[in-house]
């Protein structure tokens, strides 16, 4: 059966709110991963149409969430998403295939797989912490992880565990911080870059 309601104290940046049934009643808590479009954000007060569920403590949630002049439907995957994997994978393999050639240090593979180790994990943090309303692990965090060389794990994060995939701000820093560091590893490439890295690593 399905209810009609508004969206009400609506928290984006922890990505849910809750349901307030037309003509009163009890509340039902709204995740952002129960509405059926995951192109559109609520803002709050919107009118919408909804199932009723219960999580393991009874407690009231609303599922199949979609707005009104919508119809309700399970999301699509997205090819976007399956591309997200590809290109931290051809990224990694890419890395790897340098520096067995010699053309860079073994280290920067090494670095990059543990950065990715460390953002994937950072990324799975972030999302159990929003599903339990706990402290939430900064964006400037995960930014810092995928700048300084693990976004290919946050690229896999974010298409393996769904999340921070919709909030466009979220993705266009996100993005700045992947073609810093791909500039930065430009520079690395280059024979200049090269010989500076050398010099770090042997005074270290």
């Amino acid at each position: 059966m399905r209810y009609q309601g508004r969206i009400s104290n609506w928290k984006d940046d922890k990505g849910f709110g809750f349901v307030t049934p037309n003509g009163g009643g009890r509340q039902a808590f709204v995740h952002i991963k129960s509405f059926s479009n995951r192109q559109r954000r609520p803002l709050g007060n919107e009118l919408v149409t909804y199932e009723l569920t219960t999580d393991a403590q009874g407690r009231t949630q609303a599922a199949n969430v979609a707005f009104v002049g919508e119809r309700a439907a399970r999301a699509i995957p997205s090819k976007r998403g399956t591309t997200r994997l590809w290109l931290a994978a051809f990224f990694l393999t890419g890395v790897a295939g340098l520096a067995i050639a010699g053309r860079l240090p073994l280290a920067v593979p090494a670095f990059y797989l543990a950065a990715s180790a460390v953002a994937f994990l950072a990324y799975a943090l972030d999302k159990s912490a929003a599903r339990s309303d706990r402290w939430r692990t900064p964006e400037n965090t995960l930014h810092l992880f995928a700048v300084i060389g693990g976004w290919p794990g946050a690229l896999a994060a974010q298409r393996l565990l769904r999340h921070k995939t919709q909030k466009a701000s979220f993705q266009l820093v996100f993005w700045i911080t992947v073609a810093l560091n791909c500039g930065a590893l430009s520079w690395l490439f280059s024979s200049p870059g090269a010989t500076a890295f050398r010099s770090i690593l042997r005074v270290a």
